[in-house]
């Protein structure tokens, strides 16, 4: 584990206090713990997007797509 020193103003830090009591922890673990999280959420991200982008469509159209009202039609006869 390595040490930071982050700047905060007091309000900041107020809230950092009390919100760590309320969970039982210190505001070092705390943002620790936030932090960790933060990172888990962005590698998620990065990996769904990874693949959408690699997602291939089903097939090309063979012609132009159905307007609305064909649509309609086609979905009332079924």
């Amino acid at each position: 584990m390595k040490n930071v020193t982050i700047t905060v103003n007091d309000g900041v830090l107020e809230w950092a206090r009390i919100e760590a009591a309320k969970r039982g922890s210190s505001v070092s673990r705390m943002v620790g713990e936030m932090l960790a999280e933060k990172m888990r959420q962005d590698d998620a991200y990065a990996q769904a997007m990874r693949a959408a982008l690699r997602f291939e469509s089903w097939g090309a159209s063979d012609g132009p797509y159905l307007g609305r009202d064909e649509l309609y039609e086609r979905a009332r006869f079924r």
